[in-house]
């Protein structure tokens, strides 16, 4: 009996300094053991979408199960993320979040589906783009400077198309730092919108770089700028909306998350997985259209990089005069 005893006190302890209890450490040890879904809270297309496919065909090899990607757009992402904050936390059932679903929705919404702090375990990040700005080719303008004196001069006459946080702060601080006022036109799905600018039904939209320029190279719609604080090594011929504009600046990233009780060892399963997968040059490219910046930061870093951007979100949102809704 004793010698039982002491066995049992021994797997007790182990249990204990794992944090699990004996089911759940059995499934984080045989973890993965089935196919995992990636769930993408934009539409296909998007930045977030190519990302979450490039990963995902990597990561299936890497982890010897299929990898499924899916779209739930809607409500600024909300979709999306309350699908996997609700989702079993067993690793299954991952978010190809971003600074919209994460950072950004706690002050543009009153309510919301979830709770970006407390929902969600950060897993890594995986990429960082700017957003570009671009205008339906019948605006008679070429440059942000133009852009700016058009819109003093003509006010009422243009819009600005929407479907993302990134993309309505980029236009909302736009208008307050050049001091223009552009009307914004809110879309659920970025393609859609950009598709709308292109054939003129709006004038203005500050799309993510890889989306814009595949527009922009087919000639659809003109491109004036970028927002990041300097031009980009990857469309060099974008002037930053910075040079004209003083203080200017917007940075996006998109990141894997998974619901927030999920176990560590599995995290950490996942986060070693991704990060293997970021430093295949393929799987980069596939991820970023060459248009995107691998810029990996997993677990401790992320979840403190996340808790600090939900600070710059919020307090630039609120600089930018929007209401949350």
């Amino acid at each position: 009996m004793k010698i039982n005893r002491r066995r049992t006190l021994v797997g007790a302890v182990a249990v204990s300094a794992a944090g699990l209890p004996l089911s759940r450490l059995a499934s984080a040890q045989d973890f993965p053991n089935k196919p995992i879904k990636i769930v993408v809270p934009f539409a296909a297309g998007s930045a977030t979408d190519l990302t979450a496919r490039g990963l995902g065909a990597k990561l299936q090899d890497i982890l010897k199960q299929p990898v499924i990607i899916e779209n739930k757009p809607g409500a600024s992402g909300q979709l999306g993320a309350q699908a996997v904050a609700t989702a079993p936390a067993d690793g299954y059932t991952l978010l190809m979040g971003t600074n919209t679903t994460n950072s950004a929705n706690g002050a543009l919404f009153k309510k919301l589906s979830y709770d970006p702090d407390k929902d969600f375990a950060p897993v890594i990040r995986c990429v960082t783009g700017v957003n570009a700005l671009v205008v339906n080719n019948d605006v008679p303008v070429k440059t942000v400077a133009e852009l700016i004196d058009y819109a003093k001069k003509n006010p009422g006459k243009l819009n600005y198309a929407e479907a993302s946080a990134s993309q309505r702060l980029s236009g909302e601080m736009f208008n307050q730092l050049a001091g223009v006022k552009i009307e914004r036109v809110p879309y659920k799905a970025s393609p859609q919108a950009l598709g709308d600018v292109a054939s003129g039904q709006v004038q203005v939209m500050f799309p993510d770089l890889p989306q814009a320029l595949t527009q922009i190279e087919a000639g659809r719609v003109r491109g004036l700028a970028v927002t990041g604080s300097k031009r980009t090594t990857v469309a060099p011929d974008l002037p930053a909306i910075a040079e004209t504009v003083t203080d200017y600046v917007l940075v996006y990233w998109l990141a894997v998350f998974a619901p927030a009780a999920t176990p560590k060892p599995i995290l950490k399963t996942l986060h070693d997985a991704i990060a293997e997968a970021l430093k295949d040059p393929a799987t980069a490219k596939a991820m970023t259209q060459g248009r995107m910046e691998i810029s990996p930061l997993g677990l401790d870093a992320f979840d403190a990089f996340v808790k600090s951007e939900t600070v710059w979100w919020t307090k630039s949102i609120k600089a930018a005069g929007i209401e949350p809704e």
